[in-house]
């Protein structure tokens, strides 16, 4: 017999060659009936593997991450076929589940595929769906993998580089793919399926390898869950922060400055300092010194601290300066600047921690096919510090910055988040620099940290930075979907790297430990997905313009500025609609402007002194009448309601 471990900590005992779908039976039918996938010691294994020896095993259904994974490649091997099927001379690559669905990447060759051709690929995948066939892996030697795949480049070079003894194929109906495995039982659980859209794609995500077409999908169990899915994508599409900073004149990009280089308008600008002058406030309370470094620095700089030899193929190439052999980069990291910041003067253990912030822009090289919008950038700046300081106070250092992204998550809305322990991929230590036990006490400094401050986290290994560990915070928007926003990392390697020291005291030398830590992460980033989780509607106190005065006619204009110098008193950001336009059209375009308030002045509001108070999304409620002082406790309640105190 062999003892299978439940994720309860339960263990049963079975005869070898029970499959994952017999052991979802010994424990019932119902859990067997929803089985899609499983694992048997961290290894994705179909629901018909034979198992042989003792180990954990997983079941995943549909509510499942891994069971979705599962169910989005299968299903992506179904579309394969159809693709195939439409198109013999297309040439099949890879099709991965991602986070929502999958993608199959396939060269189309003289073929051109369009949205018109989508409707009877889903046609044909729910009808291979409903046969019901099963999704069957066997193995194949190198030879035979070879010959199969002659004619098919991409297939070759994959096979090429996997070792004999090693390759499977996954069948079902007419249809074979090579692949690792996990999958769904059969097809008939794939109930509902829809192409989202396709693009290109290089192969292997190389520019100098050839353009393929990347089909995304996406299927579901329930034909109500794609419906709601595609709801969802018209509601992100309503969303979108490209379309919005273009609606709202917050941002522009412009093919002459260059791809992936944001330019702020003055809305977007003021939007910005907003958000930086709240974060310096906060800081100096938590004793942050600001300060400043170049654009620019010595490639020497980026050698030193590791950032060349990790990143330097995939970042801005090198300037050459007319002096022999003198080389500067555009700066990828902050980090390195502020070691050198520390390393200005020497240090006692009482003058520690140091922390040195700064909103300081980076550079890094992203590959066109990759950019989007203000979420993958080329040019961007990071609401970076640097905390240096004795191993003795790293653990307090470390809440107290816990303490202030919390600060911040909160007084911006984003209430629904998972902390991520970002630790090393013990199988591949050539990613990382430093030592064995430098990267143990960081993993178990961080783990601590989180523990006692009670964060819901998680740990997820392969995560961390290639210096240090790091605490991800992920954090779901209004449509449920998971970013990556703050962040902060331990990190004893780059204070070797650097040499940084402070006098301890036994008057001898020592090594601080380096805290890395953006709550924000990049204020481009961060802006996009504010923008999409608010829909625009931002915190009142964040808002560029909070108040739009409209007047009935010019002969309120007088009264107009009378209103606009009092709010301003009051430090409310306030712009007067004088133009000769009805009142109708400019409250629509108030509305669209996304402006919290709108005052209405005209010639009752001038006899009484008082305001027509108009908000934003009211459409069909009558509008308040109040006094300016009213609406000034109003308003400053409001903020006061939604700003943090830190």
């Amino acid at each position: 017999m062999i003892k299978i471990t439940l994720p309860d900590g339960s263990v049963k005992d079975f005869a070898p060659g029970v499959t994952p779908m017999d052991v979802a039976k010994s424990i019932s039918e119902g859990l067997a009936r929803n089985v899609i996938s499983a694992s048997f010691n961290g290894t994705t294994v179909e629901t018909t593997t034979e198992l042989t020896t003792d180990g954990s095993l997983i079941l995943y259904t549909w509510n499942d991450k891994d069971g979705k994974k599962a169910f989005w490649h299968s299903t992506s091997h179904v579309m394969a076929q159809a693709i195939q099927e439409f198109y013999p001379n297309a040439k099949l690559t890879i099709g991965p589940a991602i986070e929502n669905g999958f993608y199959y990447d396939v060269d189309f060759g003289e073929d051109k595929v369009t949205d018109a051709d989508f409707k009877k690929i889903e046609d044909r995948v729910l009808a291979i769906s409903k046969e019901k066939h099963d999704f069957v892996m066997r193995s194949a030697t190198k030879a035979e993998a070879l010959e199969l795949y002659k004619d098919n480049p991409y297939k070759t070079e994959l096979i090429q580089n996997l070792e004999d003894g090693t390759i499977t194929f996954c069948d079902h109906a007419t249809f074979t793919d090579l692949c690792r495995g996990g999958h769904i039982p059969n097809t008939s659980i794939i109930k509902a399926f829809k192409i989202l859209n396709i693009a290109g794609a290089y192969w292997r995500g190389d520019e100098k390898n050839k353009q393929l077409t990347r089909v995304y999908g996406i299927s579901f169990p329930k034909q109500k869950d794609l419906t709601e899915y595609l709801e969802l994508l018209e509601e992100a599409k309503r969303r979108d922060h490209r379309k919005l900073g273009k609606e709202l004149e917050l941002f522009h990009f412009s093919q002459k400055v260059g791809q992936g280089l944001p330019l702020w308008l003055p809305k977007g600008a003021a939007l910005r300092d907003r958000l930086e002058q709240f974060l310096r406030k906060a800081q100096k309370k938590a004793g942050y010194q600001q300060v400043v470094t170049p654009h620019i620095g010595s490639k020497d700089l980026y050698v030193t601290s590791g950032h060349y030899a990790k990143y330097g193929a995939d970042s801005f190439q090198p300037i050459t300066t007319p002096a022999e052999g003198e080389e500067f980069l555009l700066k990828p990291m902050n980090c390195p600047h502020h070691c050198e910041i520390y390393n200005a003067k020497p240090w006692s253990y009482k003058d520690l921690p140091k922390r040195y912030a700064e909103f300081g822009t980076v550079y890094r090289y992203e590959q066109s096919g990759e950019l989007h919008g203000l979420t993958r950038v080329r040019g961007f700046t990071q609401d970076d510090a640097h905390i240096f300081c004795t191993p003795d106070q790293l653990d307090a250092e470390f809440k107290n910055v816990i303490d202030l992204v919390l600060y911040v998550f909160g007084s911006l809305g984003f209430d629904n988040f998972t902390a991520q322990v970002s630790v090393r991929d013990l199988s591949n230590p050539d990613k990382y620099i430093g030592s064995v036990e430098n990267w143990e006490k960081a993993e178990q400094a961080i783990i601590n940290a989180a523990k006692d401050k009670g964060l819901n986290y998680v740990v997820e290994s392969g995560e961390a930075a290639f210096y240090g560990p790091k605490l991800d915070f992920m954090v779901k928007d209004a449509l449920g979907r998971s970013w990556q926003l703050g962040t902060i990392q331990v990190d004893y390697n780059l204070p070797e790297r650097f040499e940084l020291s402070y006098k301890g005291s036994d008057n001898q030398l020592h090594r601080p430990v380096m805290i890395h830590r953006a709550p924000f992460g990049s204020m481009e980033r961060f802006i996009a997905i504010l923008l999409e989780n608010t829909a625009g509607n931002f915190p009142l106190w964040l808002m560029p313009e909070q108040v739009s005065i409209l007047s009935l006619s010019e002969k309120y204009e007088k009264y107009a500025k009378k209103v606009l110098d009092l709010l301003e008193n009051h430090e409310i950001r306030a712009v007067v609609d004088n133009r000769n336009e009805t009142i109708g059209k400019k409250i629509r375009e108030a509305e669209v402007s996304k402006v919290p308030y709108m005052l209405i002045l005209g010639e009752e509001e001038e006899k009484n002194g008082t305001i027509s108070v108009r908000k934003h999304g009211n459409a069909g409620k009558s509008n308040e009448s109040m006094t300016i002082e009213q609406f000034v406790a109003l308003v400053q309640e409001e903020v006061n309601k939604s700003l943090k105190q830190f």
